[in-house]
């Protein structure tokens, strides 16, 4: 997505120099070099210096965190290397500018910007490898691949084009983002990076002992290593009418443009679903001006996930936009120009889009051998079988912090998971322990959720949920399982490097504040 206008210069002009005793510990300063918005980072003796913009959706990085050599996002989680700006932790793909420090006495100068980081050397080199799947996992892994340093051949295989996944809920669906910022990647950067791009053929049949794919086309792909990053699939309730044209559901871009289509020749839609997905598009249609009804089965949204009181502030938030939520309710069928509910009662609409969670696409690895148990299982490498690893909504792995194996359906979870696939398919035999991350925006809310809680025997609230400005602690056994913050990005990024560094005090400390 587009990081937006430039940001304004403000601040100590750097290329001029500052007093290094005016630079605080481990914290981002703002101020401009050169024409560009920089931030210093003092660490010792030693100073960074940056880009000011985070390169996924330009968030402003001098209200992010420091964390040894890397600086966080304060929006999206998104991490970079200090001493470099390369991009090493998902969603953002690019790397922020890294600029020259010229110590001289008691004062740090800004010089000149480097070079973008070098490809490095793997370890190891498969003779060739294939990535099933280009969505978040896949498209990651494919570039960390050519960052590692891998120049062997590399094959992409995917439904479509690598595409910006959450944004198909939130802003292109709303009609604040423009279509051309979707793709995560054109045609022509995987031809710069020497990928073939497979779209629109997918795979039949994986043979595991002979390291070989086949496509629906009848084309063979051998490999020295695979990716499996399959995926999911919205689900689709079977109801008589679930098949109409007008009845939609929310994963591709395609589908995403239909929706919209619908909306731009509709009045009214009935969203079946009280999902993150199901009230995300609630709000985008909201923001066109259609009516909305919201049907589901729960008394509260999304209190399996969050709780009765988050769930019942973002149902708050959705009421004073007017959408109407029927509650304790399931759709029975789907008629032209009605969705009728499980007590007889007709909700008017012009299309209906269900939002009612998603499966994980196992058929193609289970018929390969490959251990399923509600997804693929992995071990902490993400290594499924000799030579194959998974990554995404499709693999099931060791939680480093609950020693439980998990399946987690996050775009920033299935990014990194697919970067540390990539670099163990290298050779670097890394155990994958990054700390599950993701966000839901309700029109001008965000929800920041780190961590993962399947379960909890107490949550305890920070702040105030009305107030935007609030931390819920969820706890399993006296641990902090994970936290939801709003109004609190700081607080979000502390827990969650608290949580990466296995420093449970901390963690408790932070929720206390």
């Amino acid at each position: 997505m587009s990081s937006g206008s430039p940001t304004p210069l403000s601040g100590p002009d750097f290329a001029a120099g500052v007093p290094i005793a005016e630079l605080p510990q481990g914290e981002p300063v703002l101020g401009h070099a050169h024409g560009e918005a920089v931030i210093l980072v003092r660490r010792g003796e030693t100073v960074f210096a940056t880009g000011a913009k985070c390169t996924h959706y330009g968030a402003p990085l001098v209200r992010g965190l420091v964390v040894g050599e890397t600086l966080r996002c304060p929006w999206h989680h998104a991490c970079f290397h200090l001493g470099s700006g390369e991009a090493i932790g998902a969603p953002a793909l690019d790397p922020i500018a890294s600029y020259e420090v010229v110590r001289e006495g008691d004062r740090v100068r800004v010089g000149a910007r480097r070079p973008a980081p070098a490809p490095r050397r793997p370890v190891s080199s498969p003779p060739s490898i294939v990535i099933l799947g280009a969505g978040a996992a896949g498209a990651a892994a494919t570039e960390q691949l050519r960052r590692e340093g891998y120049s062997g051949p590399l094959v992409l295989v995917g439904d479509e084009p690598p595409v910006d996944r959450p944004n198909l809920s939130k802003d292109y669906l709303a009609g604040t983002a423009k279509e051309e910022w979707l793709p995560l990647r054109g045609a022509e950067f995987y031809r710069s990076l020497d990928v073939e791009l497979v779209a629109g053929d997918p795979a039949t049949a994986l043979d595991v002992a002979g390291k070989e794919v086949t496509l629906a086309s009848g084309r063979r792909l051998p490999f020295g290593a695979l990716l499996f990053a399959t995926g999911a699939e919205p689900v689709r309730l079977p109801l008589p009418g679930a098949e109409r044209p007008e009845v939609h559901v929310l994963r591709t871009l395609a589908d995403s443009r239909a929706i919209i289509a619908r909306a731009e020749g509709g009045r009214r839609a009935v969203v079946v679903g009280a999902s993150f997905i199901g009230l995300e598009v609630a709000a985008s249609l909201r923001n066109r001006g259609i009516e909305v009804d919201v049907v589901a089965p729960e008394p509260v949204p999304l209190a399996r996930v969050v709780g009765e009181e988050v769930g019942r502030f973002v149902l708050g938030l959705h009421e004073a936009k007017g959408v109407r939520f029927h509650l304790g309710r399931k759709p029975a069928a789907i008629e032209e120009g009605a969705v009728v509910l499980d007590d007889g009662a007709r909700l008017a609409c012009d299309f209906a889009v269900m939002g009612v969670g998603v499966r994980p696409r196992l058929a193609l690895a289970e018929a390969a051998g490959l251990t399923i148990d509600r997804g693929v299982v992995v071990d902490e490498q993400l290594l499924a079988a000799p030579s194959v690893w998974a990554a995404g909504d499709v693999a099931r792995y060791p939680d480093p912090r609950s020693g439980r194996p998990v399946r987690i359906e996050h775009w920033v979870v299935a990014e990194r998971m697919g970067q540390a696939a990539a670099r163990n398919m290298l050779g670097a035999a890394r155990p994958y322990r990054d700390v599950p991350f993701f966000w839901s925006r309700h029109y001008d809310v965000s929800l920041h959720y780190v961590g993962h809680a399947e379960e909890w025997d107490a949550i305890e609230l920070r702040g105030s949920l009305d107030g935007r400005d609030a931390l819920v602690a969820y706890r399993h056994g006296g641990r902090v399982a994970a936290v939801v913050t709003v109004g609190r990005a700081r607080a979000s990024l502390q827990v969650e490097a608290a949580m990466e560094c296995g420093d449970e005090t901390a963690v408790a400390d932070l929720v206390q504040v």
